[in-house]
């Protein structure tokens, strides 16, 4: 089964308000982004919160485009550019939060943009809890992503937490598996 088409299935079945830590290869990268951003996101009317902590965000909108994404109704939520001599553009499309160890700073931005598309449904995706890691206590991160999801239901929204397969430790797995209501493992090999 694709890739494209094994996600968006896992997410028709989940309701609103519902969590998935997505594992990936990298070599399904791009597709799961696809999956998310462009095919079931699109297909149910939601509004994206892209929270970047791998890859700029001005970068991830080339990938996009370079895809044929349609980047109107992505927001970001930027934490690594402040990190790298990169431009930074200043909307509302593009929030920026000066290191990725600011995690309330990341939870802010989304409620910001959650109460600004109050009347929109929602599709947040964290990319990637191993870049986040490797800035973070896992201890801090676990307890940040508890409280970050348990907000996130309330307003009915749906979490995706990237994790790549290659370097997933044990203990960021069952971190995710405490935090989230179900996961999926797309390309390569399962731990």
């Amino acid at each position: 089964m694709a890739v494209t088409t094994k996600i968006v299935e896992k997410m028709d079945e989940l309701p609103p308000a519902s969590s998935l830590a997505l594992y990936v290869d990298v070599n399904s990268y791009f597709d799961s982004l696809r999956a998310l951003v462009d095919i079931f996101a699109t297909k149910n009317d939601l509004y994206v919160f892209y929270i970047s902590s791998t890859i700029p965000s001005r970068n991830i909108v080339g990938i996009f485009e370079l895809l044929g994404i349609d980047t109107a109704r992505v927001f970001f939520v930027d934490t690594i550019s402040h990190l790298m001599p990169v431009e930074k553009e200043m909307s509302d499309k593009f929030l920026y939060i000066e290191s990725p160890t600011m995690l309330e700073n990341v939870m802010l931005k989304v409620e910001y943009l959650l109460r600004k598309y109050r009347n929109k449904k929602t599709l947040v995706i964290l990319d990637s809890v191993n870049s986040m890691a490797i800035h973070n206590d896992l201890k801090i991160l676990s307890e940040f992503l508890h409280i970050f999801v348990t907000t996130l239901r309330s307003w009915e929204a749906y979490m995706v937490i990237l994790s790549l397969q290659e370097q997933t430790t044990p203990e960021i797995r069952n971190m995710l598996n405490f935090v989230t209501d179900d996961s999926l493992e797309v390309g390569g090999v399962s731990q």
